[in-house]
This record gives structure tokens, sequence and C-alpha cells, in this order.
């Protein structure tokens, strides 16, 4: 017969060890057996559906599905030793290590997780995290069919308050910030009044807020939108104005994981502006506090934009960091183009080099070669041989089509 260990028995049915001890020694787990001094599970059992009843219901430490993102995680360093003080709240202790497991890039121990949430029928805030994990497991994996699964399941949680909906309504616009939709959010997200929601989910609704700003911008920089007195790059440099204030109450707040999303959005939109000194300046406090905890899952999500810049910069603090985040980011671009293109009708490029990258993004702000070769200090005839090999890669059949592959 398969066994299994209690942790991974734990960690496939989203309760701590603790509990699978108790269950193993109540004989409620058929099979397990004694070794030892610990217990061992066989493969294919479930959690025993008395367990549920066993454990009384526990409301989430904050409301909120976003516990990584609250003051609950408000040391660097310290992530976990913050789980495993919610080893008697199951359900918080269960969302908090998979956001973490994802935050890290251990997709493999996310999925499991968010299974167990679709499974258990938990409370509100718990189906929501699940929901929200189930998604971005499905960009990783690039499938859309777990995508629009994950999205049923936000939309199937118990609704019976106004408060309630507009939290649905952050969920499904959060998801949907992740793949750069932004066609269904809700008025009141893309004024940024978050004045319906409960406090402790302001900071999450703060950090994919500027992402919204920065696809609003991008959008304007490439023609895409068209806003009414708008153009170029004038927005996008004017969003670190606006982000620079979230950042400084995120300290205050000491709440560490929208210090470093806050930090990252604010370097992507001085480093599009042309400001890489005040980039870097983000991107390092941004890369010591991820690497404090070894989150290089929100480094990978970033490292599209900086066409190199990123990975040259963690180099420089932990040249072991980087090849992990490199390794990441080879499995996170096929998928995330893959699905995000998918969802925008779309055919994101994912062979594309750094240096490709970035030059195909300022065509679409509209800069002309010699420009670019100008900004880039680069021969001219080397952004035109560039943008043939751009061209020859995707297929697209001129410079105005770019903005539909990055």
């Amino acid at each position: 017969m398969n066994m299994i260990t209690v942790k991974q028995a734990a960690e496939k049915w989203g309760v701590t060890t603790r509990r699978v001890q108790e269950l193993c020694k109540e004989g409620k787990i058929k099979g397990a057996q004694r070794w030892e001094r610990t217990w061992m599970v066989p493969a294919h059992a479930v959690l025993p559906s008395t367990a549920k009843g066993d454990v009384p219901h526990m409301p989430m430490p904050k409301k909120s599905p976003f516990l990584d993102m609250t003051n609950l995680y408000n040391t660097a360093g310290d992530a976990d030793g913050l789980a495993a003080m919610l080893e008697n709240n199951p359900e918080a202790f269960a969302l908090l290590e998979a956001q973490l497991a994802y935050r890290r890039g251990e997709i493999y121990k996310v999925y499991d997780r968010a299974r167990y949430f679709l499974s258990a029928h938990s409370g509100f805030y718990a189906i929501l995290g699940g929901g929200m994990l189930l998604a971005l497991c499905a960009i990783w994996r690039g499938d859309m069919e777990l995508w629009v699964e994950a999205k049923r399941h936000i939309c199937s949680a118990p609704c019976e308050s106004e408060v309630r909906r507009e939290m649905i309504s952050l969920a499904l616009a959060i998801v949907d910030s992740s793949v750069y939709d932004n066609r269904d959010y809700p008025e009141w997200f893309k004024r940024g009044s978050f004045e319906a929601l409960p406090p402790d989910a302001h900071p999450a609704a703060k950090v994919f807020y500027t992402k919204y700003l920065y696809m609003s911008a991008f959008g304007i920089a490439s023609k895409q939108i068209d806003f009414e007195g708008i153009q170029g790059l004038a927005l996008m440099r004017l969003i670190p104005k606006s982000i620079e204030p979230m950042i400084s109450q995120a300290v205050v707040d000491k709440t560490i994981l929208p210090e470093i999303f806050l930090r990252l959005s604010c370097a992507v939109a001085y480093y599009n502006s042309g400001d890489r000194e005040y980039a870097i300046l983000h991107m390092d406090k941004a890369i010591a506090l991820a690497l404090a905890d070894r989150l290089y899952g929100v480094l990978v999500e970033y490292v599209r934009h900086f066409d190199g810049l990123l990975e040259e910069r963690i180099a420089l603090v932990d040249p072991s960091a980087v090849e992990n985040v490199k390794e990441l980011y080879g499995v996170y671009s096929v998928g995330w183009s893959k699905l995000s293109g998918a969802v925008r009708n779309r055919n994101i490029a994912a062979n594309l080099t750094a240096r490709e990258r970035e030059v195909a993004k300022l065509v679409t702000f509209g800069f002309t070669s010699k420009e670019i070769a100008s900004m880039l200090y680069i021969a001219e005839s080397t952004v035109k041989q560039t943008v043939l090999r751009v061209v020859q890669k995707t297929g697209v059949k001129d410079r105005s089509e770019f903005a539909s592959i990055l």
C-alpha cells in the first residue's frame, strides 16, 4: 500500500499536522499505521467527514481573503513563523500557507490546497481565497478551463450583504488584473474608491489598483486607449506620484507584501518613463524584502517589465536566487502568455529576448528607430534589425501591431 507522511496528508487536506495525528490516534483515518513515533497514512485516504464537524468553525483573523497582504505579515523574514501562529485556525493556516507557497513559486503545493477549498465549502473569505489561488495556478499552467472554473468558484461564495458583493467584485478584478484584462472592473474600483470594503482588504485593493493604473497608462502610450487630453507617456510619468504615498502608508502599516508589490509597480512606471535611478531604488528595496522570505514568485511576475534589469539587481544580492527566479520565469512566462492571450484574444509572444521586448515596447510607445537607438545607446541599424526579428518571430505585419504581442 502506498503511504504518505502525516505532514503530506495535512498539506493535501489543508489542516494542521497535529489534527491529522489526532485523527490517526482516534482511528478515524482508515488504514493509518503507527511507525515508531509518527503515523503513516494511505495515499488514497480522504479527510474523514466527521473531522470537519469536530473542528469548530473559526472566522478568518482578518476580514480579507488576502491574509498575506494584511498586517498579519508585518516582518520581513518571519513568514514561516506567522504561518505557525495560525495552526489553531485550520482554514486561516491552510489559506496563508498556500498564499506563501504561491509567492515562492511552489505551484504544486498551491494547486492541492486550492482544491481543498473548492471541496470544503468553507467560510466566505476562504472560498474567495481558494478561488483566487486556483486562478493563479491557471496562469502558471496556461489553463483556460481551470481559469473559468476558478472564477465560477469565486462567484459561488455566499453573498448576503453589499460588502460581500463588493468583495466578490474585487476578487474578480484582482484575478483579471493578473492577465491585464480590465474590461469588467467595477466602476468604484476604477475610481480607486474602496470605502465599501472592509479595512483589512484595503492593502490588497491598493496593490491591484496600481496595476489598473499601469494598464491604463500603457494603453494610452501604445495608442490602444484614446483618452482625451492625455497622450504618450504622460500618465505613465504621473503614476509614481500616486504610488509613492501608498508605499509610505504600507511602511507605516507594516504590510510587507503590499510594500513589495507597490515598490515594483512604482519601479515599472519609473523605468518606462526613463527614470532608471528611481526605478532601481524601489526595485532594490523590494528585492531585499522579497528575498528575506524567498518570495521568488512575486519577483517572477515583474521580470518581463524590466528587460533583464530585475535579474541583474537580484544577482547583485544573491546569485543563487536569480537562478531560481530565471527558472520559475521560464515556466510562468509560457503559461501567462498563453492564458493572457486567450483571455484578451491576442497572440502574446513568449519567445522574445529581453532586448527584443524592450525595443518592441518602445516601438508601441511611438518612438522612432533613431530615438530608440539614442535611448538604448545602440546603433540605429541594430534597432531596425531587432524590429525585423520581432516581426519574424511573431508574425505581426508592421509596427502598429506590436502592442498586441506584449
